[in-house]
Parts: structure tokens; C-alpha cells; sequence
């Protein structure tokens, strides 16, 4: 980092120490970031004051007070993750508007049975069902950035509903179970509240296989483009809006029947060695599921379709509200920014110590999220600055080179 970049930091990391208010919180919050912004591979509490501290004698005592601020102390991570999304998309604003708010979730693998919310369940991560922690995120995005701002732990029912286990954990009273859905629409209805910019959320299937995410999505002003399984029942619409007189199909023949003829190739973008590319359809649905409502009366939507080039039959669906204002293409494009969620796992983990967190109770795990999120925050701000030419550029640390 140069010394404007420092600077710049130091200013940031007092700002969060304004609101977090207290001297020693503030100090071990810029201890603990710094931490996760440096060189080590290991970002759990232990190393990082052993790094932070430069007396021997005393590095029990600064560890004592780094996990006593992680894991015990009692500070509001909305407060300071709000802070640090301001800070970020003030910074990505200046090149292009928020568009898309992105739901996903992560796994936090571990050992053991005392880490909260750890159980054998499935996570995309690993592509398996494993022993972890699942985290739920929401991350927002300009057509050049993107910038994880909240995320929540599920608590599964084996853990919620145990008395004992809760205790342990120090799991506060008012935390009782939720779905992941449930989380996700938490987090989008805080990020509504605050007046967080963007008018389009993206999931998956697990989020977007369900009618009451997509009702409360629309209910908040958003559009959706949000997965879908392939058994989804359709009903498909004649032009201008007709109904079509065939009986429900699944979306997976509903898109078979359509034949290979009308799927059209579309590139969304550029990938690391090849454009980006897929064989698309677009046909206008209503979609059934068990609300006591005819049909026949629900909302018209859009069924995307896609048609790998690898592969004897379509594959992936989506349903959106997004054609009324867009192209075929640009549909497809901000469909597929999901992808984003991705490179911000890989960089949250890799680089921050996302999942290097060894604590085992609930708070623990929601200020070293906050912490890894602030420095997020942070790089992206800096990412959205020129750099000169890298020939003329001095080498810079591999955490921060993040920035380039």
C-alpha cells in the first residue's frame, strides 16, 4: 500500500471506530482487520495477535483481549456492516449504479460438534453433504463491482431446539429457527430500511423455488431472476397473454417440446479463456403452487430456458420479471452476474480468512464476519480507483493485491 492508501485505511478503520464508540473496541477492531488484510495464511484470533503484538511476554494478554472483542463483547454488527456497505457503494456509485442484489449461501467446513449451527448438510461448496456451517449472504452489484454487505448464520432445528446446545453456544433468547429463505428476506427487508440502492434480486433454486420469496421480492419493489428446479409446474401463455389450452407441464418438457429450434445462442460475457455462451428461451408462464389460488390467477411471469451445447436436453431454468424493460440479452447477462456470489466466497475465504474462525459461539461468528466484511468494504473501494501502469507499480502485499 502506498501511503494514500494508508491513509485512507486509517480513516476508514476510525470511522468504524466512531461507531463502535468504545477506545478498546476500537482498537481491537483495527488490530483484528489489519490482521485479516495481512500476509498470514492462518487469520484466526491467535495469530493475529501474536503478529499484532511486538513484546513476547505479552501476546497471552493481547489474545486474552482480541478474543474477548470477538467473541464476548457486546457490539451491534448492523451498525457497522451498514458503515462499511455505505462506504463501498459510495465508492462504486461513482462509475455505475447498484443494480442487482445477489442471495446466496456458503458452507464453513469443520470438525467437531460444538462450532454453532454445525451439522452434516449439504453446502455447494463442498458439493456435498458435509460436517460445516452454513452461512447465508446478500451482496449487491454494479455492472464493475460487487460488495457482500450482510450475512446470517442458519441455526438448523437440531441446534435451535436444544437447550443445552444454545447455552454452550450463547445463543441470544430471541434467536429462534428460520429458514434460509427466511434469513435472506431479513436481510433484504434491513438492506430495504436503509436505503441501500438496487432494484433486482438474484438466487438460485433453493431461494427462487420458492413463491413466497418471489411474493416478497415484488412486495419490496424489486424485480427477480431466480432459479428454478426442473419440475416446476408451468402453465404456458399465447401471445397476449392467452392461456395456452394444454394442461400443466414441468418446465423441463415444457422447454423439450419447444425443440432445439427455439433456443438462440446469447454471450453473456467474457470469461478467463473464452466468451461466455448458451443457447436460450424465453416463453411467457404462470406458475403453480399451493396457495389455494386458481392458476389461472396468478401473476404471468417470464420461463427462462437454457440449452447447453453439451447436453441432449434443456438443463436450467429460471423464472424473471425482468422482460418488460430488457432485451433477450441483457436478461441473460443479469441472470448469469450470480456468478459474482462466487468470486466473493473465493475472495472472502481465500484472502480474508472468511472460514478461519475457530470460536464456537454465535456472537464470535457474527463479529468475524463483520470484521472480514469491513475489510471487504474496503478493497473494493480502492479497487474502484485508477492505479498507474503496473510496470511503474512497486509489488505489492498478495492480500491487498486484491485491489489491483
Amino acid at each position: 500500500m502506498d501511503p494514500a492508501a494508508e491513509q485512507r485505511l486509517q480513516a476508514y478503520l476510525s470511522e468504524i471506530g466512531d461507531v463502535l464508540g468504545h477506545p478498546l473496541r476500537r482498537e481491537s477492531f483495527a488490530t483484528y482487520a489489519l490482521g485479516l488484510l495481512g500476509e498470514a495464511e492462518r487469520k484466526s484470533v491467535e495469530p493475529i495477535a501474536a503478529r499484532a503484538c511486538p513484546d513476547p511476554e505479552r501476546v497471552e494478554v493481547a489474545h486474552q483481549r482480541l478474543l474477548h472483542f470477538v467473541s464476548n463483547s457486546h457490539w451491534d454488527d448492523e451498525a457497522v456492516r451498514l458503515h462499511a456497505a455505505r462506504y463501498a457503494i459510495g465508492a462504486m456509485t461513482q462509475q455505475a449504479p447498484v443494480t442487482s442484489w445477489i442471495v446466496d449461501d456458503t458452507g464453513f467446513l469443520k470438525k467437531g460438534t460444538h462450532s454453532v449451527g454445525v451439522q452434516r448438510q449439504y453446502t455447494g461448496s463442498a458439493g456435498k453433504t458435509t460436517n460445516c456451517q452454513i452461512g447465508v449472504s446478500l451482496s449487491v452489484a454494479t455492472r464493475y463491482h460487487h460488495v457482500p454487505i450482510d450475512f446470517e448464520l442458519y441455526l438448523p432445528q437440531s441446534w435451535a431446539d436444544d437447550p443445552a446446545r444454545r447455552r454452550e453456544a450463547r445463543i441470544p433468547d430471541q434467536v429462534v429457527y428460520k429458514t434460509k429463505i427466511d434469513l435472506a428476506l431479513e436481510m433484504i427487508e434491513r438492506a430495504v430500511h436503509h436505503g441501500i440502492p438496487g432494484d433486482i434480486v438474484l438466487a438460485d433454486a433453493a431461494y427462487g423455488n420458492s413463491n413466497a420469496f418471489r411474493e416478497t421480492v415484488r412486495l419490496l419493489g424489486f424485480d427477480y431472476a431466480v432459479g428454478i428446479e426442473s419440475p416446476t409446474k408451468v402453465l404456458p401463455l399465447r401471445r397476449r397473454g392467452a392461456v395456452d389450452p394444454s394442461p400443466t407441464v414441468s418446465a423441463a418438457d415444457f422447454a423439450q417440446r419447444l425443440g432445439r429450434g427455439a433456443f438462440r445462442r446469447l454471450c453473456w460475457r467474457e470469461g478467463t479463456c473464452r466468451t461466455l455462451s448458451s443457447r436460450f428461451a424465453l416463453r411467457r408462464v404462470q406458475v403453480a403452487h399451493e396457495d389455494g389460488i386458481p392458476i389461472e390467477q396468478h401473476p404471468p411471469v417470464w420461463l427462462l430456458m437454457e440449452w447447453p451445447d453439451d447436453e441432449p436436453k434443456p438443463t436450467k431454468f429460471a423464472l424473471t420479471t425482468l422482460p418488460a424493460r430488457m432485451t433477450n440479452k441483457e436478461i441473460v447477462r443479469r441472470f448469469k452476474e450470480r456468478y459474482r456470489t462466487e468470486k466473493v466466497y473465493e475472495e472472502l475465504k481465500g484472502e480474508l480468512g472468511l472460514d478461519h474462525f475457530e470460536g464456537r459461539r454465535f456472537r464470535g461468528w457474527h463479529h468475524h464476519v463483520t470484521v472480514a466484511l469491513s475489510c471487504y468494504a474496503f478493497v473494493v473501494a480502492e479497487r474502484t480507483r485508477p492505479f498507474p501502469p503496473s510496470a511503474a507499480r512497486p509489488r505489492r502485499p498478495r492480500a491487498l493485491a486484491l485491489a489491483a
